[in-house]
């Protein structure tokens, strides 16, 4: 074969002549260019090393500290204050030479603590949160000047992790703050006796065990860079022993309207190459640093580092995040076959054209699947604790370790699904319904959800996307998939005829075929059972919402968020007759490696607006407003480090490491959450031009539900005019339907004229977001 010669970068025969010695030039010229590419990325993340390190200065500004000094003791000024001449006393120079070499030895110290001093103001600086609880258009005269020194201090174009070092930690709230917030989120959720019971065990835990595991925290806040991450990562996503696969990964969605092509393979191509590009931005670190939209402030961006060649590795006890450097193909499945597709040839990345090339070849591939390949997949669907066995036992060693490596170690993972999704026929609201559960599971066996995202791409051309949640949060992987939609759409592109543009080389080696050896006694057929029947009881329901958006919201002067919030608990309330605990995802990337913290929605404020709306009591608007603005409120204390969970979580983890047991933590702990809500926020909404072009609207993504009998609610703001949802719950719940019926009484009564003007309006609003929750 032809692919099998090329790889070979020399040959040789033994004759009586001696050794004749056959070298390829195409062969050597390729490994020559590979490690070309090496050097180039080793180079440049040393150029890079040193640009973060040095900021918010530049290396530039260390010649002009020099350049001060130097002229500075020209005029015979001694700027070191003696510093010098001491340095001067221990050089073995010239006299000319100790000047000078002392010289720049001053300058550099002086620059290198110029620069930490800046690092240590921006630090300080961003440190400082009180502008988020300012009244919008009423800004402090403080806030101003502290913009103003940000920006200054942030005037050089950072790298994406330029503000690492300068972003503060996150903060350990008072024990009697978290205990004050946390009775006061339960109160409208217990009796009387019950909140007097909670309110008793919450005084003894202050009183006794709470200021011990306090000062433990505190040791770890001042010690480690944050005081949650790690243990959240560990003890919520890696230790869990459940199936991930609907429990804990979560998908993301194509465009609504719009399929650039209907071309299977074109849209891998694209799609693929999109990811690839996305790749080298971060490892070169040219994406921009997020920030909270409007403001100049950072967020923290660490969560970017493992989001290309990661898996997640099964343990028998706890999982392990296995993470690459570099890695030059991506893993794809098609009909029960596994394929290693190489996306970089002598250190160039392939072009779409040729990407689409190789992905053609594996649809028209003709083999079966090998015994136990087509369903291999569903081990990673399955319980964490077989499939660490299995894994130990069958694919440590030999073919099956040498397939599985070339999995883990992609890129990541890609399925060229034969079913076709998206919002079409006859029924298009079914049909993103199953689009929903093609993303969320498939068919158990079809993904690898191990893998940090698997891209899906379906026969008819959509896409979509399985994430696991473990190394990052839902916003960080919407920024992926938004670059990745808007590039294949708006940059990338098609030709007429549907096909992605570039050239194509015919001489690529074709896709490698991995090969197993599976024997029965693997428990595949066993971990696709408890995934088939927990993707069986799942049930999913989108929706676009398209009555009004965050348009409207905004001329009502009422946050988009707590307006939906609000709408979310009413719906609840008629669904269960009663209130639940609803936890909102916020997210504390303020702080160096931050993740999430919860937004407890249903607070007093919000059950007493719902209860006033069923009774007819007037004035309902002020209770609307006083509701929004209570839940506004606990979302800027959870972003800013005093929200109560994620400190609650954190001493129930030390109570287990110190042995002892705390009534009040295993009681708050144990607390179901039965309304578990996300947004999904726009944050590249550059790259999409809705007024040209507004049937390039994005559906958002979702998740399964958190509790058993319970809703998983996610939703994306899109423009002005567009809410899209995505709502689940079980089948095996009876009490738990993800479509209801909306109930025409309070229509008849806006109707009828039973409230004010602005009133109605107001309830008009939320009465049709109750219709379509």
């Amino acid at each position: 074969m032809a692919e099998a010669h090329q790889a070979v970068a020399f040959q040789f025969t033994i004759t009586p002549e001696g050794i004749d010695l056959q070298l390829s030039r195409q062969a050597l010229g390729q490994i020559y260019r590979s490690g070309l590419r090496c050097w180039k990325k080793r180079l440049s993340r040393m150029k890079n090393r040193v640009l973060k390190g040095v900021y918010p200065a530049s290396p530039s500004s260390w010649l002009f500290v020099v350049i001060v000094i130097l002229a500075t003791m020209y005029t015979q000024s001694d700027p070191s204050m003696g510093l010098i001449t001491k340095i001067q006393e221990h050089l073995p120079l010239s006299a000319q030479g100790q000047t000078m070499v002392s010289a720049l030895l001053f300058s550099t110290l002086l620059w290198l603590s110029l620069i930490l001093a800046l690092r240590f103001c921006l630090k300080v600086l961003l440190s400082y949160h009180r502008w988020m609880f300012e009244q919008h258009g009423r800004i402090s005269t403080i806030t101003k000047v502290w913009v103003s020194l940000v920006r200054l201090l942030s005037s050089r174009t950072p790298l994406l992790y330029s503000y690492q070092t300068s972003l503060p930690h996150l903060p350990v709230p008072a024990i009697r703050d978290t205990l004050e917030r946390f009775l006061e989120s339960v109160r409208p959720l217990q009796s009387p006796a019950d909140f007097e019971r909670v309110s008793r065990l919450a005084a003894d835990f202050e009183r006794t065990l709470g200021n011990r595991l306090q000062r433990y925290l505190k040791l770890k806040a001042l010690w480690a860079t944050n005081y949650v991450s790690d243990w959240w990562e560990e003890y919520v996503y890696l230790r869990g022993r459940s199936p991930i696969m609907v429990n804990s990964n979560y998908y993301g969605m194509d465009f609504l309207y719009v399929t650039p092509t209907s071309n299977q393979a074109a849209r891998a191509g694209n799609t693929i190459t999109a990811l690839l590009l996305y790749r080298r931005k971060v490892n070169r670190e040219e994406l921009k640093p997020s920030r909270i939209p409007g403001t100049v402030i950072p967020l923290c961006a660490a969560q970017c580092e493992r989001m290309f060649n990661t898996t997640r590795a099964p343990g028998e006890e706890t999982d392990v995040l296995q993470h690459w450097q570099d890695s030059e193909f991506v893993a794809v499945y098609h009909r029960g076959r596994y394929y290693r597709l190489w996306v970089y040839r002598a250190g160039r990345l392939l072009s779409p054209r040729e990407i689409q090339y190789q992905i053609q070849k594996i649809l028209d591939d003709p083999s079966p699947p090998q015994a136990g390949e087509e369903k291999l997949g569903a081990l990673t669907a399955g319980n964490r604790t077989p499939w660490a066995r299995v894994r130990k036992q069958y694919f440590s060693s030999g073919v099956n370790k040498r397939s599985l490596d070339c999995i883990e170690k992609a890129a990541f993972f890609v399925s060229l699904d034969e079913q076709e999704e998206g919002m079409k026929g006859d029924d298009p609201e079914g049909n993103l319904d199953c689009y929903a559960k093609a993303l969320l599971h498939g068919k158990c066996y079809d993904r690898w959800f191990d893998k940090s995202f698997s891209v899906v791409v379906f026969k008819n051309g959509k896409t979509g996307l399985n994430a696991e949640h473990s190394w990052a949060d839902a916003p960080t992987v919407a920024h992926l998939w938004e670059f990745t939609l808007a590039t294949d759409a708006f940059q990338l592109g098609y030709d007429i005829d549907g096909n992605c543009r570039g050239e194509v080389e015919h001489s690529l080696p074709p896709p490698q075929r991995l090969t197993w050896d599976i024997p029965p006694e693997a428990q595949v057929s066993e971990s696709l059972a408890v995934a088939q029947a927990l993707a069986d009881d799942v049930d999913c329901h989108v929706f676009p919402f398209m009555e009004f958006g965050k348009g409207r919201m905004k001329k009502l002067k009422i946050s988009p968020d707590a307006f939906i919030q609000l709408s979310l608990q009413l719906a609840y309330y008629r669904d269960r007759g009663g209130f639940c605990l609803t936890y909102e995802a916020s997210m504390t990337r303020l702080f160096r490696e931050g993740r999430t913290e919860t937004v407890r929605s249903c607070s007093s404020e919000s059950c007493a607006f719902v209860l006033a709306l069923e009774d007819c009591i007037d004035p309902t608007i002020h209770l609307f407003r006083k509701a929004a603005e209570k839940h506004q409120n606990l979302y800027r204390l959870a972003m800013t480090g005093s929200g109560i969970d994620r400190h609650l979580f954190c001493l129930y983890v030390v109570s287990k490491y110190l042995g002892v047991d705390s009534p009040f933590l295993k009681e708050v702990l144990s607390e179901p959450w039965r309304l578990s809500t996300s947004q999904t926020p726009v944050q590249q909404m550059e790259l999409f031009d809705l007024v040209n072009h507004p049937e390039f609207i994005s559906l958002g993504g979702g998740f399964g539900p958190v509790a058993d009998d319970g809703y998983g609610v996610s939703y994306i703001i899109v423009g002005e005019n567009m809410v899209n949802f995505h709502v689940s719950c079980k089948h095996s719940c009876k009490e738990t339907v993800s479509e209801r019926e909306g109930l025409c009484v309070l229509q008849e009564m806006v109707l009828e004229g039973l409230f004010s003007k602005e009133h109605s309006k107001m309830i008009t609003c939320m009465i049709t977001f109750f219709f379509a929750l």
